[in-house]
């Protein structure tokens, strides 16, 4: 028989757990995805107005397209619900059939992390050029990937993709001018352009630009909003009007045709008013971890590439005489007497993205106090494991 008294005891053991864990500040620095929405954002979402999408009839969804579209320059806009599915319907629109092969980066996130959709669903083939260190695409490397069309042995080569900020490359901006070239070599042999752009707006903030300025050089391009943004879920892609004319229905045969999905769209209007601003912040955010890792004497433990941060996502080299996974799991636990030196308990999350390397990515919900707890943990942790 379970007593009252034994009940009690292990209500106070469940609850000393709980109080211990809340003395911990936890940095999650995993991805810029783990962003909770907004205060603003979460009333937008309780009295957005809402109607039929499928039949068009959603007013906050048309407004969040309408300004979208004119955000980026472009005929038309649609909502969707994942930058994944953008991509994928960008490219099934552009493609228009099987038999048909996109040119994209060997570390794109089309080609890395989208479970090899355009295969699946379109019947397309990626064919990969690599990436280089700054994120771009050889255009010689480019040109040589395309097929003739009078092969028949071969693939059609229909659109070439590219990524803005690239993500496996630490957050590298494509410039203005690069895309542009894309583009011209694009219509010398009468091929689309697509631009995912997931972090355009962090690319835009990084140059001092406006997101229109690489989408003007582009055929269609996906944004998404549930990243820096902080919204819960949603993307938009956009194009000319037939173009989105046609990925409607495209859209719809992916799952993606949605009801009253101005709860949805309503938040996204709120991050183009509220969060859009504030991305240099998350910028300058990496840019303070990284040069604080860099300015550490005697740092044999890990490096970073401080020249090459240039929006939120940074990559932390790290050296030979540590695991990078045991390098991440001690970010994130506490010691005894860790917390004893430091007065306090931080635990920071990071990822391994490569064999070693491991990436972090600030964002809203990482303040710069968050970041000075960061420093903090990394200036200890980095001469514990070197001595």
């Amino acid at each position: 028989m379970i007593t009252s008294s034994r009940i009690l005891r292990g209500v106070f053991k469940l609850n000393a757990r709980c109080f211990s864990s809340l003395d911990v500040n936890t940095v999650d620095l995993r991805s810029d995805t783990v962003t909770r929405p907004t205060a603003k954002m979460r009333v937008a979402m309780k009295n957005a107005l809402v109607g039929d999408d499928v039949y068009e009839e959603d007013p906050t969804v048309n407004k969040l397209q309408e300004t979208c579209a004119n955000l980026l320059g472009k005929e038309a806009a649609l909502l969707v619900p994942t930058n994944t599915m953008a991509n994928i319907a960008s490219v099934l629109v552009h493609c228009n059939g099987r038999f048909n092969e996109v040119i994209l980066g060997e570390d794109s996130h089309m080609l890395m992390y989208e479970v090899s959709g355009l295969a699946q669903l379109g019947g397309i083939q990626g064919r990969s050029v690599a990436n280089l260190p700054d994120g771009t695409l050889d255009l010689k490397a480019i040109k040589s990937k395309i097929r003739p069309m009078t092969d028949v042995h071969q693939p059609w080569t229909r659109a070439i993709c590219l990524e803005n900020t690239q993500n496996r490359c630490g957050g590298k901006v494509l410039t203005v001018d690069y895309v542009q070239q894309v583009q011209k070599l694009a219509k010398d042999h009468d091929l689309s352009v697509h631009l995912d752009g997931a972090r355009l707006f962090n690319a835009a903030a990084a140059l001092k630009v406006e997101a229109k300025d690489f989408a003007q050089h582009v055929d269609s391009v996906a944004i998404a909003f549930s990243k820096g943004l902080c919204c819960p879920i949603g993307a938009v892609m956009a194009g000319t009007k037939d173009f989105i004319a046609q990925a409607r229905r495209t859209r719809k045969a992916l799952g993606g045709g949605m009801r009253q999905a101005g709860v949805i769209a309503a938040p996204m209007l709120v991050a183009l008013e509220e969060t859009l601003p504030k991305l240099r912040e998350d910028h300058e955010k990496a840019y303070r971890i990284a040069e604080a890792i860099t300015a550490m004497k005697g740092n044999s433990i890990c490096s970073v590439d401080i020249k090459g941060v240039q929006s939120n996502i940074v990559m932390i080299d790290i050296l030979e005489r540590v695991c990078p996974l045991k390098f991440i799991d001690r970010m994130k636990q506490v010691t005894d007497k860790e917390k004893k030196s430091l007065g306090q308990s931080i635990s920071v999350l990071m990822t391994l993205f490569y064999e070693r390397k491991v990436r972090y990515v600030t964002h809203q919900d990482v303040s710069h106090e968050d970041v000075d707890k960061v420093i903090t943990k990394l200036q200890y942790v980095i001469e514990e494991l070197a001595s």
